[in-house]
């Protein structure tokens, strides 16, 4: 019975591949809430399930379909698997996908928790420069190895997998009031 359903899955997923990766982001982005919020000390009883809620919904009806349509467009573009292929993959996706997906994430959820529009542009504004810098330290490496190694069928997921640690992230950054950080800072440098 195992065995049936495993072969049924494999079929279904292979044939699907947008649905698979919406199954795997449904999955991993609560996830990196999960552990965004375990790491602030929050337990079973009080973590804030409407937020990975919205991380599960943000994560697989906008992530991957959005990312979908990435890698197929640049597999189109250079269906090639080679390194130097991999490499100009990676250094397109930091200037294009990249700010999109980043910008995106902070509207979306935003929107998703009930702000208002202005209130998301002025969330994005704050808080997109230090997030995409950190993730101009990560993706270009991973995505080298993405569109380098990886077979096409097998994208989404590895990026999937890769990504539950920069979830854990966008999560930090989502809830940290940056802001507040840096008033905190600024008067901390001026008493001293």
């Amino acid at each position: 019975m195992l065995t049936f359903i495993k072969n049924h899955w494999r079929l279904f997923t292979t044939t699907h591949p947008l649905l698979r990766g919406s199954i795997t982001y449904a999955v991993l982005w609560p996830t990196g809430s999960l552990i965004q919020q375990s790491l602030d000390g929050k337990n079973f009883k009080n973590y804030d399930y409407w937020r990975m809620l919205r991380f599960s919904v943000f994560g697989s009806l906008y992530v991957a379909p959005t990312l979908y349509g990435w890698v197929k467009l640049s597999t189109a573009m250079w269906p090639q698997m080679t390194l130097r292929v991999g490499l100009k993959k990676a250094a397109v996706e930091q200037i294009s996908y990249g700010p999109f997906a980043c910008a995106s994430f902070f509207i979306g959820m935003s929107l998703l928790e009930g702000k208002t529009f202005k209130e998301a542009i002025e969330e994005t504004k704050q808080k997109f420069w230090p997030t995409f810098e950190v993730a101009m330290c990560i993706w270009p490496i991973i995505q080298t190895i993405n569109f380098s190694m990886i077979p096409e069928k097998n994208r989404i997921v590895f990026v999937s997998i890769c990504s539950i640690i920069w979830t854990t992230f966008l999560a930090f950054m989502k809830r940290t009031d940056l802001q507040n950080s840096v008033d905190h800072l600024e008067s901390n440098i001026q008493y001293k």
